[in-house]
């Protein structure tokens, strides 16, 4: 068994510091978790929007987000976030620098790219971010996440790794937030549908990778 442990999207841009972008409710309280669960992985992996401030998504007025768009790979309007060179693209603090981590991705740089989950850079899920094939060239058999927000980035990211059929995925909820709890309750709904294990807290992540490895 070798175990990763994946940090997906935990940046300021989803968090009360910056709460002019997309706040996400606790969402720069979650490095302890973060940190936590990474002491049971032997590896660790970092995610991060990275979006230019001209995408075409991009709407001035919060009142307009959330409209379709008839893009094939940006499916909604969103205001501006995670802008690199701007306080939104920065972690959260207490995190390690990016140079710590094993492997990072970048996601969502092209101008008409706004890709949720951290495998694929288009929503078709036909351009691989590398981030599969890196796990499976080091031998990773069970992955355990956490990040922001868990109704959006968080489930992809789960959905995606459980549906390629090479790991094990297990949900730390502790290490979590979610936009709005009706669609952070779909969310882990749909993640245990597909067989990812959604724990509690950390005690609970602990019993079961030993439950799984026995």
């Amino acid at each position: 068994m070798k175990i990763a442990a994946l940090d997906v999207d935990p940046q300021c841009t989803f968090s009360p510091l910056c709460p002019q972008e997309l706040p996400v409710q606790e969402g720069d309280q979650i490095a302890d978790a973060l940190n936590a669960q990474a002491q049971l992985a032997e590896l660790r992996v970092l995610t991060k929007d990275a979006h230019p401030a001209n995408a075409l998504w991009v709407v001035d007025d919060p009142q307009h987000m959330l409209q379709p768009l008839p893009h094939p790979n940006a499916d909604l309007t969103w205001v501006a976030h995670a802008v690199p060179g701007t306080r939104g693209f920065e972690t959260i603090p207490g995190l390690p620098a990016v140079t710590e981590y094993d492997f990072v991705v970048w996601k969502g740089i092209e101008p008409d790219l706004h890709p949720y989950g951290a495998c694929y850079h288009d929503l078709q899920e036909k351009l691989s971010t590398g981030l599969i094939e890196w796990l499976c060239c080091q031998g990773v058999t069970h992955i355990v996440l956490g990040g922001l927000a868990t109704d959006y980035c968080v489930k992809t990211t789960a959905l995606q790794l459980q549906r390629s059929g090479h790991f094990t995925v297990l949900l730390n909820l502790a290490a979590c937030r979610g936009i709005a709890p009706e669609t952070t309750a779909l969310a882990c709904q749909e993640m245990a549908a597909a067989g990812v294990y959604l724990c509690d807290n950390q005690e609970t992540l602990q019993h079961t990778l030993q439950q799984l490895t026995h």
